[in-house]
């Protein structure tokens, strides 16, 4: 009879045992680095999930699973940690800030989104230097996020559109926060700023970049209607501005006032055209400023894109009090830049140069971007009057004394026909375009006094005192190829002229047909007459040199691969845009709007650090 031996239990255990030896209770594998950096990175605001360190500080405590399982218990559980604590710890802080924003997003309960921002406050800001986070710590940015955004939502209105700024009191998890706000610093000028939107919390299209300056507050974005029309008139900023500020909570021995049941705060609020700095607790803080989010904003809800076209057909659409503006009040010492539009165009289409422009800090300190408005279907000579008188009004408004040396050393940028705009600002003409036209000298003409002072104004020019710089862009300085075809004609005789333009083509053509060497005019000629190859207006133009020191700067746009000299943009050929007196030329392989491509802005900022002895 065959017998087996059975195994004893100790003998089994043994085999258990080695089959399990080579398993440690700790151990490392390798994984990939980003998996690594996501672990290492994630956080409530990116990810939805708690940070390592928060996660830590929890477990610190013996409250992660009470965390996991009831948040609402274990946040007041680690508020207490932190009320026994003498000085709170800033891992117990920062715990705090980011599991209260989490809850906050996930119970609904905008209470902590507040208790977020104070946590996050009192961990960047303690009444103690020697307890001040790294700007190295990973937790420095995120508090800094967590304080700015929990501002924005705590403050948020019923309907989330918009944050409510005022004094109140809120009740908090823990107890209760009262704010002070001064209504007045509602006030900006003879306007008053209302309906703060979030600006951190816009989608933008239409701008290639998005220019942040990260640091600390709210961002937002308001509207500031003017108190009265007087003072729209007067203050040189369009009527749908909309302007960047920054709202800041500012808390008193923050860490301290934790210990106890109610919070003090004063709620601040700064015009982010005017301070990007903010002083706390001995230290110099960067306001967070959504720069392009503010702009985009602007242009969305403006009606100059609806202007465009029939600011080309109709030539009683720009109002004299919104041709020349800028999208913040004059500054004393800063270089206005005049930026002017072309054809069927407007103020709009500078907005990715503006955007470009505006994120460097030395374009910032240095200038003010102002934005010449016109109907372009009118005469190019009556539109460039308007350039000239524009700015001198300006002049007079902000500087009368003339003690403001920036407002003598402007720089004019104008885009295809906007450039010959600039460039009758910069010439003397003495008599020849006169000369061109009449056969009888203008003081012998038999016209009403305005139709001779109009026409003296507009056609004897001399170079303007206070250009200081001129840059030219795909500019038709002898025509456009596109101006002389016939839809093109077709479409300048649908051109209705401004009435008081009218009123004078009639005292000319009916008073003194005979005086003009052109016969069998029926109307004056609309800008694409003007700038039609061989016209009057652009043969003289074109053979006047821009006046002995004003450096004049040329930007090309030619859309070909071919040698440049004989290419074009669609609109201009180069050799029309080429200019002799040009101390730099740049050409762009690009269509006829070049002014929003990335190697003509560039160029432009490179002109403007020159202009300023910045290079």
């Amino acid at each position: 009879m065959l017998r087996i031996a059975t195994k004893s239990p100790t003998y089994l255990l043994c085999l258990v045992l080695l089959a399990t030896g080579c398993a440690t209770p700790v151990g490392v594998s390798r994984v990939d680095p980003r998996t690594v950096h996501r672990t290492l990175t994630r956080n409530v605001l990116s990810s939805g999930r708690l940070s390592e360190p928060t996660v830590i500080a929890f477990e610190h405590h013996d409250l992660r699973e009470l965390l996991d399982a009831e948040p609402v218990r274990a946040l007041a559980a680690m508020h207490e940690v932190m009320r026994a604590q003498p000085q709170p710890r800033p891992d117990v802080l920062f715990a705090l800030a980011e599991a209260s924003f989490r809850q906050a997003e996930t119970g609904g309960d905008r209470a902590y989104f507040l208790a977020s921002a104070i946590y996050a406050y009192a961990f960047l800001f303690p009444e103690d230097d020697a307890h001040t986070p790294s700007p190295y710590d990973p937790r420095y940015r995120l508090a800094c996020d967590l304080y700015n955004r929990g501002l924005t939502a705590g403050f948020a209105s019923e309907a989330g559109g918009e944050v409510m700024l005022q004094t109140a009191t809120h009740v908090l998890p823990f107890g209760k926060l009262a704010v002070a706000f001064d209504a007045t610093s509602r006030n900006w000028g003879a306007r008053h700023l209302t309906r703060f939107v979030p600006a951190a919390e816009l989608e933008i299209r239409g701008l290639r970049n998005r220019y942040r300056q990260s640091g600390i507050g709210a961002p937002l974005a308001a509207d500031a209607p003017p108190s009265n029309p007087e003072a729209y008139a007067s203050d040189f900023l369009p009527r749908n501005v909309k302007v960047p500020l920054n709202a800041l909570l500012r808390i008193d021995a923050p860490r301290q006032q934790l210990h106890g049941e109610s919070i003090e705060g004063v709620l601040e609020l700064r015009i982010g055209f005017e301070e990007e700095v903010v002083e706390i607790e001995g230290r110099e803080v960067p306001l967070e400023l959504e720069r392009t989010a503010h702009l985009a904003y602007m242009l969305a809800e403006s009606s100059i894109w609806e202007r465009e076209y029939k600011g080309f057909l109709f030539g009683d659409l720009t109002h004299e009090e919104t041709r020349l503006l800028g999208l913040r009040p004059y500054v004393r010492g800063r270089t206005p830049v005049v930026l002017v539009h072309g054809t069927a165009s407007s103020a709009g289409r500078w907005a990715d140069m503006l955007n470009d422009l505006e994120s460097d800090p030395r374009i910032r300190a240095n200038y003010q971007f102002w934005f010449f408005s016109y109907d372009t279907g009118n005469p190019v000579a009556y539109s460039a009057l308007l350039l000239r008188e524009s700015i001198r009004d300006a002049l007079k408004r902000f500087d009368p004394e003339g003690t403001d040396p920036a407002l003598r050393d402007m720089v004019l940028i104008g885009h295809s026909q906007g450039g010959l705009l600039v460039k009758m600002a910069t010439v003397d003409s003495g008599t020849r375009y006169w000369d061109q036209v009449s056969r009888v000298p203008l003081d012998e003409l038999k016209v009403a006094p305005a139709t001779r002072k109009l026409l003296a104004d507009a056609l004897f020019l001399k170079p303007e005192p206070y250009v200081g710089r001129v840059v030219f862009i795909a500019t038709p300085h002898r025509g456009s190829f596109v101006a002389g075809n016939r839809i093109a004609h077709w479409l300048a005789s649908l051109v209705k002229l401004p009435s008081h333009l009218g009123r004078i083509g009639i005292d000319l053509l009916n008073n003194e047909p005979s005086a003009f060497r052109v016969q069998g005019l029926k109307r004056l000629p609309s800008s694409v007459d003007n700038m039609t190859p061989g016209n009057t207006l652009i043969k003289v133009l074109a053979s006047l040199p821009v006046s002995d020191g004003i450096p004049a700067h040329s930007i090309v746009a030619v859309k070909g691969h071919g040698p440049v000299a004989m290419d074009d943009d669609g609109v201009v050929e180069y050799s029309s845009a080429h200019i002799e007196e040009a101390v730099s030329e740049l050409v762009v392989r690009s269509h006829h709007s070049v002014q929003d491509h990335p190697d003509a802005i560039e160029e432009v900022r490179r002109i403007l650090l020159l202009h300023r002895g910045l290079d």
